[in-house]
């Protein structure tokens, strides 16, 4: 029986470096071998370069269309400054909310003086400043045309059962046919009519440049206002006129004007003149004489005046100051507080130069 041999083609001294070399044999196994050749590891898996994957596959899925156009947006070469996108965000919203705001130029004028005085109201306000000249549109409005009456004013009369508010003149004719009413009542009311007097006396001490009336004068003191239908509103009137009448005591008698050298030489022992008013040379003895009522507020509207509208108030409240005793302005029963160069012309006309004048 003839047995074969086999005959290895490679040395021991080589097992010994197949772990660490992991050579590959110069010939091939055989398959009567004795024990199996080594197992080769795994080949680790090496990444692909991009030549190699835009050769064989698309690349479009790899980046997404949106991504894309991102990258493209924030290049250098097509990016927009910062400002030029406010602009255009500025020119967006003025085409969506309308037409440009336009701006006005202004310029210091150093020539004219900003303290401006009406001629229509005579007020004195600061032009550019946005209260003052609110006040004075306000109070000119009130001056010139006079304030509202209303139904507002004529539900609030009643006080319980009693009417305070009492018309003391209906139809008074005045010039131009025109006609009006008269009505009365107390100084101190409260309500609307008090508020609406306030406002009243804020508008003629506005004007006259008087100091506000106490409330110890208030309380003294009677209202006296004239009304005229309004026209364009068929249920509302205008206050033309205001006389406030306040009970008093005493007044000093009104002098004519002369040198006080002459006055001094005819009465030695007579005290001088008291001089109100040096601009319309109004002189007043300074003795004090009884008197029963005084006219402390005059005001008529500027539309409204050289009507008869002031004649008219001063008889109705000498009339009906004291109930059941009228009083005679020639004889030195009214006074007024330190009338204005316009009041001292109705006073003379008035009271044929028997009205006398007392301090507040």
């Amino acid at each position: 029986m003839n047995t074969t041999k086999v005959h290895r083609t490679y040395g021991s001294h080589n097992r010994r470096n197949t772990k660490s070399t992991l050579a590959s044999p110069s010939s091939p196994p055989s398959a009567l071998a004795s024990s199996p050749p080594p197992t080769p590891p795994p080949a680790r898996p090496t990444k692909r370069t991009i030549s190699q994957i835009s050769s064989t596959e698309n690349s479009s899925h790899l980046f997404s269309p949106r991504k894309r156009l991102k990258s493209t947006a924030k290049s250098p070469a097509t990016a927009k400054p910062k400002l030029s996108k406010a602009l255009s965000k500025a020119k967006a919203t003025t085409s969506k909310g309308g037409q440009q705001k336009t701006l006005t130029q202004l310029h210091f004028n150093i020539d004219q003086p900003i303290l401006r005085t009406c001629s229509l109201c005579g007020l004195s306000y600061t032009k550019g400043a946005p209260d003052d000249e609110a006040l004075h549109r306000v109070h000119c409005t009130r001056v010139r045309q006079g304030m509202e009456w209303g139904r507002e004013e004529e539900k609030d009369r009643m006080r319980g059962t009693e009417n305070v508010v009492v018309e003391v003149g209906t139809d008074v004719r005045l010039k131009g046919k025109r006609k009006g009413r008269i009505i009365s009542f107390p100084a101190d009311i409260g309500g609307k009519l008090g508020a609406k007097l306030t406002t009243l006396l804020q508008t003629v001490n506005l004007s006259l440049s008087a100091p506000d009336l106490p409330p110890s004068a208030l309380q003294h003191s009677k209202v006296y206002i004239f009304l005229i239908p309004h026209e364009t509103k068929a249920h509302r009137e205008r206050i033309a006129g205001c006389v406030v009448a306040q009970r008093i005591s005493t007044a000093m008698a009104v002098i004519p004007s002369s040198p006080s050298t002459d006055v001094q030489d005819s009465n030695p022992e007579r005290p001088p003149a008291v001089i109100l008013d040096a601009e319309t040379n109004l002189c007043c003895s300074p003795e004090p004489l009884p008197t029963p009522m005084g006219i402390s507020r005059l005001f008529v509207s500027s539309s409204h005046r050289r009507l008869g509208i002031a004649h008219s108030l001063l008889d109705a409240a000498s009339t009906t100051f004291i109930h059941g005793c009228p009083l005679d302005p020639t004889k030195g029963q009214v006074a007024f507080s330190q009338p204005t160069g316009m009041g001292q012309a109705v006073m003379n006309s008035w009271g044929k130069g028997g009205v006398r004048v007392y301090e507040e």
